[in-house]
């Protein structure tokens, strides 16, 4: 069964993209949406990804 989160650096492990990065992106309104939970550790549902993801396809050149 998938889990329904997904932690920051398994994020980062799927994209290959750094820390920095998720900051800069999440700074400019272009990350997915996240949840910060008390111990303030990060975590993005998998859907919210997948629909992010599936956002930022580029068309198919004709």
């Amino acid at each position: 069964m998938a889990r329904t989160f997904l932690t920051l650096d398994e994020f980062l492990a799927e994209l290959e993209v750094p820390r920095s990065t998720f900051f800069r992106w999440k700074a400019l309104g272009q990350a997915p949406k996240t949840y910060k939970l008390p111990n303030r550790s990060i975590r993005i549902r998998r859907t919210d990804y997948d629909a992010w993801l599936s956002s930022r396809e580029e068309p198919q050149a004709a």
